[in-house]
Parts: structure tokens; C-alpha cells; sequence
């Protein structure tokens, strides 16, 4: 049983997420798993019925989830986007930046390596999915406002 880790006040989607191709062949279906050969953007006119969209890592190596998260969260997707399998902790920091909000990895992580990658970097230097504001806008700020 994979143990799923969440950053939502929302209850989880029990659904079982279906293919792309088996999507597009269901007028009910809410919850979407991605594959690293599947393109994002195939998703993007339905993203007002999904509720979950699964993004599958076969491997901590293959970071093509990460382009498809982002586009799914600047088209405005708004519900859970799901990271599975091959997530590590030290991945955690990264993906959050990308926009996932629940993890779902095949060896469980204690919550406290979780909290501690997710920590580490206080700061970011680029925008993000994860509606934190890069260093540079903030010290804009900070000498608007002084």
C-alpha cells in the first residue's frame, strides 16, 4: 500500500484514474494518470471535470512529469495533481515549486524527511507553481515600499 502525502484541505479522490486514451472514451471519468509519453495538453480542454490528475514517475531520473505539471497548473488546473512512483524526498522541493500538491510514492518517506525537504529552501529564485514569490520580486517590494 502506497502511502499518500498531501498538501490539500480537500478530501482525496477515491476514483481510479484512467489512461489518456481511455479518458477520451469516458464522459465521466475525474481523475487522469499521465504517462511520460502522454502530452499534457491533450488534458487542457477538460480541466474544468478533472479533479485528479496522476503524474507517473517510472523512474526518479525521468523529469518529464514536472514540464507536464506545470502546464497543467499555468493552464489553471486547480485540482489535485499527483505525483506516483519512483518519488523521493529529496524530489519533494522541486516538484511542490512545479505545482503537485500530493505524492504518492512507492517507499514511504517519514513525514519529518518530507517537512525537512520542504524546508530547505526557504527562497526561490524563479516563479513557481506553488504560488511562492521569487527573492528578486520580494526585495522589489521591500524598496517600493521603503
Amino acid at each position: 500500500m502506497v502511502e499518500l502525502l498531501r498538501f490539500r484541505e480537500d478530501e482525496p479522490v477515491a476514483d481510479p484514474a484512467v489512461t489518456v486514451d481511455a479518458f477520451s472514451d469516458q464522459s465521466n471519468a475525474s481523475a487522469v494518470r499521465l504517462e511520460p509519453g502522454d502530452d499534457a495538453r491533450d488534458l487542457l480542454p477538460f480541466l474544468d471535470q478533472l479533479r485528479l490528475v496522476e503524474i507517473n514517475f517510472p523512474s526518479f531520473g525521468d523529469g518529464r512529469g514536472y514540464s507536464a505539471a506545470r502546464i497543467l497548473r499555468e493552464a489553471g488546473f486547480d485540482g489535485e495533481l499527483r505525483a506516483v512512483g519512483d518519488v523521493l524526498v529529496d524530489q519533494l522541493s522541486h516538484m511542490r515549486r512545479c505545482g503537485f500538491d500530493s505524492f504518492a510514492p512507492e517507499k514511504p518517506f517519514s513525514p519529518a524527511d518530507a517537512q525537512a525537504a520542504l524546508s530547505r529552501w526557504p527562497q526561490v529564485y524563479q516563479a513557481t507553481g506553488d504560488g511562492r514569490r521569487p527573492i528578486w520580486a520580494l526585495r522589489h517590494d521591500a524598496q517600493s515600499n521603503g
